[in-house]
């Protein structure tokens, strides 16, 4: 019986590409694992690990000295793989210019092409990083360096992600893995809060990472630079600051201005200050990208609040994450969607996305009146400990968990991270309060979640949500797709389910199995639709001269694994991966390229009013 282990890490520089976690097993001695865990185009880094396990009873000399015998033989073995390995010929057949038509050829899938066209029988040639042929007769597999039957599979666009939090992170996670392998192509950081890249010219053209990605102007940091986390509007030179600041963004390549308007400090904000600084993003061809004030009891008012910003500022808007959160809410998205509808007739620009799932994930500030944390922790701590400041918290908070979050049932907030005890992750609050022996209500969960704010808070699941409100929004001609997700590596943390199965779960259970889309409309709304948006008429769609961003999966079989019970699971059906013509998933496998672009603005040119 294996009881115990020893673990040891060491880390070799390889100069070569990464091949897969492997494991040899020694008989008689121990385990070692190798695992390729990050890669680079001219170096990646092997973490070996050694696992020697042996009975509890007893350790003798002798096991020991096996123990160390297995750390020499680690690095032994390394260097004999990593010899082999150096001789091994490329994976990728675009790396040496052989002369034919084309490096690669997918032959016999059914082409699915982004704009919405029927599926159709053929092949596509790619050459370089684009897209030179397409054929329902077939192509001649002569003419290819490398052919790959794709029989029975979809051909489609690579997806395009519009949302997703990596603004300042992605060079962490520079194959991007759990995006890249739900057929992701495309990340667009349209940041709602936290920080943003500055310089953000400096940051994105320094990136050398699988997908393409694109930025935004960030209300929340520009914010942050001129007032910090003061509850108060700006004066007259320090809104000039956040214009400036807006300006240099929109200069250095942003898409356009996104907000946050639900969190601490860009909720402090009047409307009249996002417009202002939206009319900069404007007059760059600048698009306007919101997560609203309130996507519960405000719903309606935040939808209005987004259609004035759009038409006092001239520029398009797009709402994240369009939703209806809160039970009392169920059903107002046939509101929400008609107001869409009615501002398009009025010749407003605004469009929508969505993630497919029926629970949000954000921080545990959102369940507390925004006053209550201006100024931060220790204001924080300083009001609570007045006992009139923390009963009107406490009122306040009330009514958010009642009307705007779960109500008082706390099996309804689910941990992502509880920072204070690591333990309870992927728990409820309910299993907290059952382990105290406190009952499961509103004022318990008061008591609780004040207790955990106060010694750093959470990250949060909110089960609030109505799959009929996500199937109406979805189903909307303007409705696009997201994952709302965060760059995870496998196994750390406790993540929403979204950040490893959003795209696929619209094509297993909104196509496949509930048919509420058809496959091209679903794949439209993941590709061309979102290109579009970016001024990217090059992406989302297989068409000769595109680029070779593609993803080829199992119509039949795709299907999104992660659960919010066991997220770090990825999805299954996804055959290969393929950004501006090189694999990033071949044949299920990472291959660690990183031959991603930066997506730079302005998202609309023909909107440019400035030189």
């Amino acid at each position: 019986m294996n009881t115990g282990a020893d673990d040891i890490s060491q880390k070799v520089l390889w100069p070569h590409r990464p091949f897969p976690y492997f494991r040899v097993i020694i008989l008689g001695c121990g385990e070692i694992n190798v695992h390729f865990n990050q890669c680079a185009f001219q170096s990646m880094y092997i973490s070996i690990n050694v696992q020697i396990f042996r009975d509890s009873k007893a350790m003798t000399i002798r096991q020991k000295r096996g123990n160390i015998f297995m750390r020499r033989l680690a690095l032994v073995f390394a260097v004999i793989t990593l010899t082999a390995c150096q001789q091994s010929p490329s994976p990728d057949a675009s790396d040496i210019d052989s002369g034919k038509p084309f490096d690669v050829i997918f032959a016999g899938g059914s082409i699915v092409d982004g704009l919405g066209n029927p599926a159709f029988p053929g092949d596509v040639g790619i050459k370089g990083d684009r897209i030179v042929a397409i054929s329902s007769d077939g192509l001649n597999s002569d003419d290819a360096d490398v052919t790959v039957d794709v029989s029975g599979l979809v051909v489609s666009p690579g997806f395009i992600d519009n949302h997703a939090h990596i603004q300042t992170t992605i060079h962490e996670h520079p194959l991007a893995e759990n995006f890249t392998r739900q057929g992701i192509t495309t990340l667009i950081a349209s940041l709602h809060s936290g920080d943003q890249p500055w310089p953000l010219d400096e940051y994105a053209s320094s990136l050398k990472i699988a997908p393409n990605v694109g930025f935004f102007a960030g209300h929340t940091w520009t914010r942050m630079q001129v007032l910090g986390m003061e509850n108060r509007a700006p004066d007259h030179d320090e809104l000039q600051a956040m214009r400036d600041l807006v300006e240099e963004s929109m200069k250095q390549g942003a898409l356009g201005l996104s907000t946050g308007l639900l969190y601490v400090p860009a909720n402090y904000a009047e409307t009249e200050e996002v417009i202002e600084l939206a009319k900069i993003a404007s007059q760059y061809g600048g698009l306007y990208v919101t997560h609203m004030r309130n996507e519960a009891t405000g719903l309606l008012d935040s939808v209005n609040e987004t259609i004035r910003i759009a038409t006092e500022a001239n520029i398009p808007a797009h709402i994240n994450h369009h939703k209806a959160v809160g039970v009392k809410q169920w059903g107002w998205s046939t509101q929400t969607l008609a107001m869409i509808d009615d501002a398009r007739e009025a010749g407003i620009d605004i469009t929508h996305d969505l993630y497919p799932y029926t629970a949000s994930s954000t921080r545990s500030a959102v369940l507390f009146p925004q006053w209550a944390l201006a100024g931060g922790a220790d204001e924080f701590a300083e009001r609570i400990a007045d006992p009139e400041q923390q009963q009107m918290i406490r009122e306040e908070m009330r009514e958010i968990i009642m009307n705007d979050r779960t109500g008082s049932d706390l099996s309804r907030i689910q941990f992502r991270v509880l920072y204070s005890d690591e333990s309870y992750n992927g728990k409820r609050l309910s299993d907290l309060a059952a382990d105290r022996g406190l009952p499961n209500d509103i004022d318990t969960g008061i008591d609780l979640i004040i207790e955990l704010q106060l010694v750093g808070g959470f990250s949060v699941i909110f089960h609030a949500m109505n799959e009929e409100d996500v199937i109406r929004i979805m189903q909307h001609p303007l409705a696009m797709i997201e994952t709302d997700g965060d760059p995870v590596s496998y196994g750390d943390g406790f993540p929403h389910p979204r950040s490893y199965g959003a795209f696929p779960r619209v094509l297993a259970r909104y196509v496949r199995e509930l048919g509420v889309l058809t496959l091209e409309e679903a794949v439209r709304k993941m590709t061309s639709m979102p290109a579009d948006q970016y001024n990217q008429k090059q992406r989302g769609r297989i068409v000769a001269g595109a680029f070779a961003d593609l993803v080829i999966f199992d119509a039949d079989t795709i299907q999104d694994e992660a659960t919010y019970v066991d997220p770090h699971r990825y999805p299954t059906g996804i055959h290969h991966v393929m950004i501006n013509g090189s694999f990033v998933i071949r044949a299920g496998a990472l291959t660690g390229e990183r031959p991603g672009m930066w997506i730079k603005g302005p998202a609309r040119p023909e909107r440019v009013t400035i030189n």
